[in-house]
């Protein structure tokens, strides 16, 4: 299934299961975040199909199997370049181009290390436009069974539940109107003031 959350980024849900979607994003600009799970990339690679863009880059925000698991399907369909964040094991990747780091521009985007879920995770805001890719470092509320807006990710697939936290700091410095998350339903508007209520509740 292929959605179109804002303007020119085409949400691809690779499969969806009791405890959520699997995703990946693509821009128009050819930018592919994140590849899903290994058995789900014929429905990765149709979903890419289906939108008519060419894959020119893949971006990893970080390396768990749910993010990363199509890789190697996309690199031999497309042969795009390939970005890891800094700090992610290279052997996830049949091949790496690069790795970018903490106010890296990739692609479309300026890179926001944003460890806790991950040390190596890196959230991704658009540096033309007015959304973001929020890696795991925030799922969709009702991933907790609560309405509207963010929640953290669940502790048990945490690394460090307190880092995360404090890591949403560093998001509020960044305006975006659509927050996109991979677990749970996107913030479709006033996703920087919905974040910023959850950061900084009064």
């Amino acid at each position: 299934m292929v959605t179109e959350p804002t303007d020119g980024v085409y949400d691809i849900t690779c499969t969806e299961r009791e405890t959520g979607r699997i995703r990946a994003y693509l821009t128009d600009d050819g930018t592919l975040v994140d590849t899903g799970l290994p058995e789900t990339t014929d429905a990765l690679l149709d979903g890419i199909s289906e939108t008519g863009v060419a894959v020119e880059r893949v971006v990893i925000t970080h390396a768990d199997h749910d993010h990363v698991g199509g890789l190697d399907a996309v690199v031999e369909a497309h042969d795009p370049d390939v970005r890891l964040p800094v700090g992610a094991d290279p052997e996830v990747a049949p091949r790496v181009d690069g790795f970018y780091g903490d106010g890296d521009e990739v692609g479309p985007f300026e890179a926001v290390h944003v460890p806790g879920h991950r040390g190596h995770q890196h959230a991704l805001v658009a540096t033309d436009d007015d959304y973001a890719v929020l890696a795991d470092a925030l799922s969709g509320a009702d991933q907790r069974g609560l309405s509207g807006g963010f929640h953290l990710p669940p502790g048990k697939f945490t690394d460090d539940l307190n880092t995360a936290e404090r890591s949403l700091e560093k998001l509020l410095d960044y305006e975006f109107d659509v927050g996109l998350v991979f677990h749970g339903s996107n913030v479709l508007e006033d996703a920087s003031k919905t974040l910023e209520r959850y950061v900084l509740p009064p």
